[in-house]
Formats: C-alpha cells, sequence, structure tokens
C-alpha cells in the first residue's frame, strides 16, 4: 500500500457542523441514540464503527453535518463516551477542538432506577446525580442516594 492510499479518509470531510472523535470501539450508535439522531434527523450523519486508532486501538467515529451540540447532549456523550473529542467544524476546516468532559453533577438527563425516589413520585424535582467515580462510572442519586454503574446508566439513556 503506497503511503497516498493510506491516508484516504475513511469518512469524507464535513463543511459545516461537529465530529465525535475517539469514541470507544461499538458506542457510536449508543452515541447517535443519546443525541436522538436516530429518531428521524435532517443532517447528514456519516459514522465509522471499529476504525483502527493508535491511541485507542479501534475507536468509532459520528460527523453530523449542519449540527452543533447543546451543553446537555455533550454532557450525554459524557456518560457514553468519556474520552471523546468534540470538533467544530467550518468551511471544512477545525474551528474548535475540545474533549468532553463529564460533570461534577448530571441533572436532568437520566432516572433514577429506584421506584420509591422522590424524582419518580411525581414531584417536580429533576432527577440529579453526584459523579462518585469516572472510571468505572458510578452515579449516586442526591435524594435516595442509590448508586447506578455504567450499565444501569447507558440502559436508562
Amino acid at each position: 500500500m503506497s503511503s497516498g492510499e493510506e491516508k484516504l479518509l475513511k469518512i469524507s470531510k464535513i463543511k459545516e457542523g461537529t465530529v465525535i472523535d475517539h469514541i470507544p470501539a461499538g458506542k457510536a450508535l449508543k452515541v447517535l441514540s443519546v443525541l436522538r439522531i436516530d429518531r428521524g434527523c435532517n443532517h447528514t450523519v456519516s459514522i465509522g464503527i471499529n476504525i483502527k486508532s493508535k491511541k485507542l486501538n479501534h475507536k468509532d467515529v459520528v460527523k453530523i453535518e449542519s449540527r452543533f451540540l447543546e451543553k446537555n447532549e455533550l454532557d450525554k456523550i459524557s456518560l457514553v463516551a468519556p474520552d471523546a473529542t468534540i470538533s467544530i467544524i467550518r468551511d471544512y476546516e477545525i474551528y474548535e477542538k475540545f474533549r468532553v468532559e463529564l460533570p461534577d453533577s448530571v441533572v436532568g438527563i437520566i432516572n433514577c432506577n429506584n421506584q420509591n425516589c422522590i424524582t419518580n413520585s411525581g414531584e417536580p424535582v429533576p432527577p440529579e446525580f453526584k459523579v462518585k467515580s469516572k472510571k468505572p462510572l458510578v452515579l449516586t442519586c442526591v435524594y435516595c442516594e442509590r448508586n447506578m454503574g455504567e450499565g444501569e446508566v447507558h440502559s436508562l439513556l
């Protein structure tokens, strides 16, 4: 394989939008799900799954044309892919690049899985969790103190 062939892009560039890179291999579809892109989207979306990576061995990449993410969407991504990087693209070039950051507190993104928690009783109380551990992911409900691990959190997203 010549060096020209090695540099061939597996997913084409986008003119404007967001690139989510360094997603753990196999998690791209979950990222699309938490962004609700799987439920009718008017944007062109490119997905690379199981791409070779020097840093992660294998990774997933998502490119969303003409869409820029909100803070709460970045928080959701951080729960699924805590080491993901976000690139804001303008006129085919990287305008801004940063890593998602898991916040210390997660508010209104997921519900507590304890049916007896006040957040599940019909009271106007938004679900709130403190991040007890980032690796492995463990969230603690501030109301009932129930701990939830990564698998439980991902099933609620």
